[in-house]
């Protein structure tokens, strides 16, 4: 196993990105059961990593309840965070790598990159806001510009909206793509649940050169995949 230390290794950094990932959208922070899960450990192995973290300062932590950063910790998730999301916006921009494909060789790469290349690849790529998966990047001052979103499970039928964010989930992203779904597209939601799944929603591109809504593929998307701008766009499908 990778050692763990409050110094910046690699494990202790995937610790704090997690514990910064289950907070960003207004979490309340991370349990030990689900840093497990993405950690690939046992509980027991999560438990004793974040009493170490605590005790380093970079975590808080009372039992039975969420497990949050320290200001400290902020301060170094937001580093890896940006490294992270900035490594992600690269191979996608600059190098043509699928957004579906990204998430995995940034993490490996988040771990070696210099800070000095790291501001050599945001300059190249014009100092960007957002992710390939519309996260916000913090900047090399520690600013974050959380945009208003609203999740496209709360649309009626008919109401479209102008895609915000999508979640970094291979098979959503895939079958999004397919549909010519990405950020900014502007979305109509044409079907809601289903004997199925009622914890779905439908949507497909609203075509910007006037083709009728009615055209083109449909993605389903289970909820909690799929964010817009807010306030949505209430407007009904063309007839």
């Amino acid at each position: 196993m990778r050692e763990l230390t409050a110094d910046g290794s690699s494990v202790t950094q995937d610790y704090l990105k997690a514990v910064w990932a289950a907070s960003e959208w207004g979490g309340e922070g991370a349990s030990i059961t689900g840093l497990a899960r993405r950690m690939g450990v046992a509980p027991s192995t999560a438990s004793e990593n974040v009493a170490r973290l605590v005790e380093a300062g970079l975590l808080e932590h009372a039992p039975y309840r969420a497990v949050t950063l320290s200001a400290q910790g902020q301060r170094l998730a937001r580093g890896m965070v940006r490294r992270h999301r900035l490594l992600e916006t690269y191979l996608v921009a600059a190098l043509g790598f699928e957004w579906d494909e990204v998430h995995a060789e940034a993490e490996v790469l988040e771990h070696a990159v210099s800070d000095r290349l790291l501001a050599a690849l945001d300059a190249a790529l014009g100092h960007p806001a957002r992710d390939p998966h519309g996260d916000p990047i913090p900047t090399a001052d520690g600013r974050v510009a959380v945009p208003d979103l609203c999740a496209v499970d709360s649309l009626r039928v008919g109401q479209c909206g102008v895609v915000g964010r999508i979640r970094d989930d291979s098979d959503v992203l895939k079958q999004l793509a397919q549909a010519g779904i990405g950020l900014d597209t502007r979305v109509l939601v044409v079907g809601r649940g289903g004997d199925a799944d009622p914890r779905v929603t439908s949507v497909r591109a609203v075509r910007s050169d006037g083709a009728a809504a009615g055209e083109g593929p449909v993605a389903v998307v289970p909820a909690g995949c799929l964010w817009v701008l807010a306030p949505p766009d209430a407007a009904q499908a063309p007839q």
